[in-house]
């Protein structure tokens, strides 16, 4: 690690700075309501919420896997502000943005100690703050994970810095803590024991000793004096982290278990490896691309049904190409490939090789990633007009119009953030054949009363994917709060037909044919709905009440 005199105050400052630019930007998130997806299973319907922090909530915390994940501190965190907030939307974002705020500010000082480049690194924590990508990540609180996992990344990160200083017990034990605290906020941090040896390379510049002694080199952009014994000194940093692995391959079993139980992993034959292949190669294309021009960002993008070869082709030879050239360029400018491979590697657990989910890429997705290609870019640029006469004022002026840029730029994006209406509106008009985005803004069309508009979302989510048993079930709901009741129960009908274990489909479709005095088909509906979920206390006195009814009759 290079040392250079940097002040107090001037520290200081830049994290106010930060500090300032991050809320001044977000600030609208507190007026912001919400959102119709993923919200509701986090917070609003989650009957855990309403009672805060319990020992009951806490040990839950622990041992629950919904939805689909193991993150219990991430749970804490949601049960902390609903303790504190409630109900009301604003806390929730608040933290969000507070925690946001204190990444930035974490990256900065992470990158500061490692390089001492103040420079670059507040360059790189601002576009950290403020970039467009990392939207979603603060504007939706189901995203909590995102911003929490990230603040024990950088935790660890800089923890282990101070490791390779001080090379005790104890630095080793605090990293490796940080570490496991940040994969119980989300698995997404199991990459980083391959980002630590990258930053080994640079600008840690870490030679091993036959002893396994650290030896810090003179320069930090000096030449390795013998290629041919890197695995030398690879191997024993590779066995330095080796607890690192063990629990990032625990964090992974435990991830799959639990996204196989709640069936969040589609099967291959819901997509082809091919296909999911080809989608990851492309994938990769299009998060660099939204990271240097971040238009047209989506909560959601929906599954292609096919891809043209030329671009699956064109993303491979555009990966293959800068993954070779950074190599090239390792001994001279260290910072590239780890950048770029800071930004390859901590893609790939999202990457959809194995596919989560029904979207082919997200936004969130990038929040770690792209400060690998910050990092390219803040280290890359000066050397690029090292030459030039002016060069301080003109990267001056590159670095405040692209940091403006993107504050302008997240302002304008968080707008479209301000309730399930809006964003998914705005995902509509920027993505086509979109059946989440149609769904999810026919539920919250719904939720606001308007039947007739929700139905017409349904009937398109529906024209796109006719196969969804849940939009089947919501468009019933929607038929049957108009009134219009045969056709409420036909669609209850596709929904259970569809997905034979659809609780919600046998439920609603026994109340419906209640509703038509069909009791023996009522009665059945129910019992088929409990044999599914035992404890539905609803399905259950639906099921008495009906049941009695039917003995009523018998007796007259």
């Amino acid at each position: 690690m290079k040392q250079r005199s940097i002040s107090m105050r001037s520290i200081l400052l830049s994290c106010a700075v930060l500090i300032a630019l991050t809320v001044a930007v977000y600030w609208q998130l507190g007026s912001h309501d919400f959102i119709n997806f993923d919200d509701n299973d986090y917070i609003t319907d989650n009957p855990h919420m309403a009672t805060g922090i319990t020992v009951s909530n806490v040990v839950w915390a622990f041992t629950t896997l919904e939805p689909c994940n193991w993150h219990p501190l991430t749970w804490l965190s949601h049960l902390a502000d609903a303790q504190l907030y409630g109900m009301n939307p604003r806390g929730h974002y608040l933290t969000n943005l507070i925690i946001h705020a204190v990444d930035a500010v974490l990256l900065f000082l992470l990158l500061l100690r490692l390089t001492a480049g103040r420079w670059q690194s507040l360059v790189v924590a601002a576009l950290f703050a403020l970039h467009p990508l990392h939207v979603e990540s603060v504007a939706w609180v189901a995203e909590r994970k995102d911003v929490l996992s990230a603040f024990f990344w950088f935790l660890t990160l800089y923890l282990y810095s101070r490791y390779v200083e001080q090379r005790t017990t104890r630095s080793y034990l605090a990293t490796l803590v940080s570490f496991v605290l940040g994969l119980m906020s989300k698995p997404m941090l199991v990459t980083l024991p391959v980002v630590m040896l990258l930053l080994d390379f640079w600008p840690l510049n870490r030679r091993m000793a036959r002893d396994n002694t650290a030896i810090e080199p003179r320069g930090g952009n000096e030449r390795l004096q013998d290629p041919g014994s890197r695995l030398r000194w690879l191997m024993p940093l590779v066995r330095e982290k080796i607890p690192f692995f063990v629990f990032t391959l625990l964090s992974s079993l435990i991830t799959i278990y639990a996204q196989q139980k709640g069936g969040a992993i589609n099967s291959l034959n819901a997509i082809s490896l091919g296909l999911r292949i080809e989608n990851s190669s492309l994938s990769y294309l299009k998060y660099l691309i939204k990271t240097l021009w971040p238009v047209d960002l989506a909560i959601i993008y929906p599954f292609p049904v096919s891809i043209p070869l030329w671009q699956v082709l064109g993303s491979l030879v555009v990966l293959l190409l800068v993954s070779i050239t950074t190599i090239l360029v390792a001994q001279r400018h260290p910072y590239l490939p780890v950048g770029w491979f800071w930004f390859l590697v901590t893609l790939l657990p999202v990457i959809g090789l194995v596919q989560v989910g029904e979207q082919a890429m997200a936004d969130r997705y990038t929040y770690l990633p792209i400060i690998g290609l910050f990092i390219m870019a803040a280290w890359g640029v000066p050397q690029l007009v090292r030459e030039l006469r002016y060069r301080r004022v003109i990267l001056a002026f590159l670095a405040s119009t692209v940091i403006l840029a993107s504050a302008v730029l997240t302002r304008h994006q968080l707008g479209f953030w301000q309730n399930g209406e809006s964003v998914f509106r705005h995902a509509i008009t920027v993505t086509a054949g979109n059946c989440i985005a149609h769904y999810n803004l026919g539920a919250a069309l719904f939720d606001k009363g308007e039947l007739a508009a929700a139905v017409s979302e349904f009937r398109k989510a529906l024209a796109i994917s006719p196969n969804d048993p849940q939009a089947h079930n919501n468009m019933g709901i929607a038929l049957d709060k108009t009134g219009d009741l045969a056709a409420a129960i036909s669609e209850f009908q596709q929904s259970v037909s569809i997905n034979p274990n659809n609780f919600e489909g046998h439920y609603n479709l026994g109340i419906a044919l209640l509703k038509k005095e069909d009791l023996n088909g009522g009665i059945r509906e129910f019992q088929k709905a409990l044999a599914i979920t035992p404890d539905s206390t609803a399905a259950q006195n639906y099921l008495d009440n009906a049941l009695k009814l039917q003995q009523q009759r018998q007796q007259r």
